[in-house]
This record gives C-alpha cells, sequence and structure tokens, in this order.
C-alpha cells in the first residue's frame, strides 16, 4: 500500500469517510485485560490536521502513549475508530506487520537502533540498493538536516542520549512518512539541546509540511513548539485547542495546573481574597503579586530560588498561594504582606 492508497488492501470492508481531518479518531476507547480491567483511553474523540505539531500532554498513566498507538495501528481500539484521510487505520489483526504505512513512530527506548552499528549504516538501512548512489544523496541529506553529519562513522552505543535521538529522528524521516509519531522525544536530551531539537523539527515540518505527533509530560516542551494540544487525565481528553488559549483560557482546570501550575481555588478561597464566584477559579502564579505590609493579613510562608526568578509560598492559615517573583530578589520568610490578583481565570460551571 502506498502512502496515498486506501486502507482496503487491509480492511476489506472499509469505506472513507469525507471531510474529517488528517487523522481523526471517534468514541476510541481501550481496555488492557488483567487481573482488573484498566480503561486505558475512555470514549474519547480528536482531529489531527495535516502539516502540524500536536502534542498530547499529560501525567504519567494519563493514556497518551497508548492513545499515540492506537493512532499508528500498533494497538486495536476497544469500541471507536481511528481514521487516516479519510481510511480506518489497520491494526495487528489487518497487517501481518502492524503500523500505519504512511507514517513512522520514534519510541522513547530508540528500541530501533542498533546500537554497535555506525549511525551512517543505521540510517542507511532503511533505503533498498537498488539505487546505490541516490541511497547516499538521501542519508547524507538527513544527517545533515539533524545535524548529525559529522557523526555518521560513529557507532550508536558511543553517542550522548540526544545524539541517538537524533539518529533515531533520521531513521524514520528518511523514508518521507506522511507523520511522525515520538514518544517522549526529549527525555533524554539535556536542556542545553533540547531547543535546538524542537527548533529543527519545526523547521522540518516547515519546509516539508510533516504532520508531527509527539508525546509529553512537560509543559514546557510543548507550549514552545506545538501547534495544538491534547490534554488527557486518566484515560479521557479533558481539553484540546491552541497552546494559548488553553494556558489563559483553560476549559478545565487540570489543564491549569499541567499547563501553567496555576493556583486553583474554591468560592470560598477565592472569598479570602475577596473575589465573589460561584465557581472555581484559577490565577496563574504570574498575576500573584505582593506588598509589604505591616499590619498584611497575609505572609510570606516560604520560597524556592528558581534561578532567573524565585518561587514564593504566601497566604494565611486558610489559602496558600504561589507566585513568582521576577527578576529573582531577596526574600525572607514571615514577612507581612498584602496580595494583589492582576488577572482571574474563571471556570464554567
Amino acid at each position: 500500500m502506498s502512502q496515498k492508497a486506501t486502507s482496503c488492501q487491509y480492511v476489506f470492508s472499509d469505506v472513507q469517510q469525507p471531510n474529517l481531518p488528517l487523522i481523526h479518531g471517534q468514541d476510541v476507547s481501550c481496555i488492557f485485560e488483567g487481573k482488573e480491567a484498566v480503561v486505558a483511553l475512555n470514549k474519547v474523540n480528536f482531529g489531527i490536521e495535516e502539516g502540524k505539531i500536536t502534542a498530547i500532554i499529560g501525567e504519567s498513566g494519563s493514556g497518551k502513549s497508548t492513545l499515540l498507538r492506537i493512532i499508528y495501528g500498533l494497538l486495536e481500539p476497544a469500541s471507536g475508530e481511528v481514521r487516516y484521510r479519510g481510511w480506518l487505520v489497520p491494526t495487528r489483526k489487518d497487517k501481518l506487520i502492524p503500523g500505519h504505512d504512511a507514517m513512522k513512530l520514534v519510541s522513547q527506548g530508540f528500541d530501533d537502533l542498533n546500537l554497535y552499528a555506525k549511525v551512517w549504516d543505521n540510517v542507511a538501512s532503511q533505503l533498498p540498493n537498488t539505487d546505490l548512489e541516490r541511497k547516499r544523496l538521501k542519508t547524507e541529506a538527513v544527517l545533515a538536516k539533524l545535524r548529525i553529519d559529522h557523526l555518521a562513522q560513529k557507532r550508536v552505543a558511543d553517542l550522548s542520549g540526544g545524539e541517538k535521538q537524533r539518529v533515531a529522528i533520521c531513521r524514520a524521516l528518511i523514508n518521507d512518512p506522511e507523520v511522525l509519531l515520538m514518544d517522549e522525544p526529549f527525555n533524554q536530551v539535556d536542556a542545553a539541546f533540547r531547543d535546538d531539537l524542537q527548533q529543527d523539527i519545526q523547521q522540518i515540518v516547515a519546509e516539508t509540511g510533516l504532520t508531527v505527533l509527539l508525546v509529553s509530560h512537560d509543559p514546557a516542551e510543548v507550549l514552545a513548539m506545538a501547534d495544538y494540544l491534547i490534554v488527557m487525565k486518566n484515560g479521557l481528553i479533558v481539553d484540546q485547542g491552541n497552546p494559548h488559549d488553553l494556558y489563559y483560557r483553560p476549559k478545565n482546570p487540570y489543564t491549569a495546573r499541567l499547563l501553567a501550575k496555576s493556583n486553583v481555588l474554591t468560592p470560598e478561597q477565592a472569598a479570602v481574597l475577596k473575589l465573589e464566584s460561584q465557581q472555581l477559579i484559577a490565577i496563574h502564579q504570574e498575576f500573584v503579586h505582593w506588598q509589604e505590609a505591616e499590619d498584611g493579613a497575609f505572609w510570606i510562608k516560604d520560597f524556592r530560588f528558581r534561578g532567573m526568578f524565585t518561587e514564593v509560598i504566601l497566604g494565611n492559615a486558610q489559602l496558600t498561594l504561589h507566585a513568582l517573583q521576577y527578576p529573582a530578589a531577596e526574600v525572607k520568610k514571615n514577612t507581612r504582606i498584602d496580595i494583589l490578583v492582576s488577572a482571574v481565570h474563571y471556570f464554567e460551571a
């Protein structure tokens, strides 16, 4: 089956559904059977647009890696369906070798890499020997694009985690997939090199129209590079949308805590700050301010130096808030203060 072909070769009864996003999931569930059944996904619905970077984010056990594997066809949903270009994604029951032909998956553990072979051989081995000159030129090009051409003759076993990640991405990209799936792609990449790898991926998307779907638990990663976010919790999609919108206008308190480490307050806690609300509210740390006051109703409970800024814990016996102080400056515990809030997000009922 070519990348542009239908899934009828594998799913004979399938009929293409028009006017869907590139990847479309409807009521997708996944249950792992054991002593007790574990519901990994519970009737989730989603759409992945072509030529964009979409990130699935959530805490460990939220179902994000399971969703990635269902999209690729490694797992079969217990109910619902996933479609690619309107055609059903074939699964293990449909194909001898699972995995959609138009997609490539880069896993966390570099399982596909031959650690004792050279970088060049790991990447070039993905191409046939029918045209050796094309094979050489294409291998050179993809290594250069990921900036590891200088490592071509090194063994993979001798590389750093970040360099191995780049080799794994090169192996995935050399056959020009339409979709690149990545499971925690920056886990083993040093912070100093993470930005460079993110920018390289963004550049490849801009140049080729590649669609990228990645799984992450780190808000800093996805806010920096994703065009669209899917937020998962306990097998459910609790929020999805543009990263900017989800950061400042989350629909779910979990999203506010995950993306912004926001202070989520009950109506009773909000009243301590003289804020009226009938529902939960969120106050991002950067919107909490204070000033010293001898008779202040609040005080600084603790602080944590974070480098460029200080995380300050403040409040009173009824309330604890986290705030950011930028630039970092001297903070004294037990200093009496007044609290000022510059922005509040009110969740709908």
